[in-house]
């Protein structure tokens, strides 16, 4: 019988679309981050989102992934109307 081509710990296409979203999420908050004028409120900002993405690293229960990603873009989105505020 041939063996599985795949490693035992392959993920499912939803995983992997999960996991696309959340790294989508993640690089957009870093960018959006970069824009913060002042020094030490970006180090802050990025320490946060590090820690926060870090911290929910071991998630795995769909709904609860799901909702965690909702509630980034939403942060997303109020640092981009800040930042827009800012630099107006």
């Amino acid at each position: 019988m041939a063996a599985s081509r795949l490693p035992p710990a392959a993920l499912t296409l939803k995983q992997f679309m999960r996991r696309q979203q959340v790294l989508l999420l993640y690089r957009k908050i870093l960018r959006a981050i970069r824009q913060v004028p002042s020094d030490s409120d970006r180090k802050y900002l990025q320490d946060w989102a590090r820690g926060e993405f870090k911290r929910n690293k071991s998630a795995t229960e769909e709904d609860t992934i799901r909702m965690m990603i909702t509630q980034g873009n939403m942060q997303l989105k109020e640092l981009e109307r800040t930042l827009a505020l800012a630099n107006s």
